[in-house]
């Protein structure tokens, strides 16, 4: 009598992945990794480039060895900045040619937040490629000459290039505004100035000291005061 062996397990075929699910698995990694490589390029902080002749987050002007130093914090779009640029800057300009003073002027952008275009930021930055040109000041007051309202669109990229040509800048200055190459450096700046307890622009000090009032005769006292 011959013996049965008895049925064993029935046998599966083993396959694996067919190619659709690995070339699906593959559009969906790769998709995976361009979504993610742009929400990286948003949320990165922007390069910290410090321009020329700047000095950490400040832009100084005149004699290193005077003896009293005015520290300007400012925003491009803050109307009351371009204020105190008509009342005071010209006893900032007096001081520093005299040799009594030396101004640092902060660009900072607390104005935002209030802007569609990021005016503050933009209009910082291109300060940042008058301050690599030497043109820091004449720029300034350009940027106030032609100051929009707050909260209102900003002067265009081609706008600011413009004035900085007109203000001595570099061939090179409509470039630095497009490439926005300061735009981190006032980002830092900004931060920074939180930190060191600005909660508004302007704000002046003179060796440090904050003025609460900061008229012609005030900032000319705070430098007397200072020799």
């Amino acid at each position: 009598m011959s013996r049965r062996s008895a049925p064993g397990p029935p046998v599966t075929e083993r396959r694996g992945p067919s190619q659709a699910t690995v070339i699906g698995a593959v559009v969906v990694l790769v998709f995976a990794v361009l979504v993610g490589a742009a929400v990286y390029a948003k949320t990165r902080p922007a390069e910290v480039v410090t321009p020329p002749n700047a000095s950490g987050y400040s832009v100084p002007v005149g004699d290193a060895g005077a003896p009293a130093t005015i520290d300007v914090y400012l925003d491009f779009q803050c109307p009351v900045c371009k204020q105190f640029e008509a009342t005071s800057g010209p006893t900032v300009d007096k001081l520093v040619a005299g040799g009594q003073a030396r101004v640092a002027y902060h660009p900072i952008a607390i104005l935002d937040r209030t802007s569609p275009d990021r005016y503050s930021t933009r209009a910082g930055a291109a300060s940042g490629c008058a301050a690599a040109d030497g043109v820091f000041p004449q720029y300034a007051k350009a940027l106030y000459a032609n100051q929009p309202a707050e909260g209102s669109a900003g002067l265009t990229d081609q706008k600011l290039a413009e004035l900085g040509t007109q203000a001595g800048g570099s061939p090179g200055f409509a470039q630095c505004v497009d490439d926005q190459t300061y735009a981190g450096w006032i980002g830092a700046a900004t931060a920074q100035a939180a930190k060191d307890g600005i909660s508004g622009t302007p704000t002046v000090l003179v060796n440090g000291a904050p003025l609460q009032n900061p008229t012609p005769q005030a900032i000319t006292q705070a430098v007397a005061a200072a020799r």
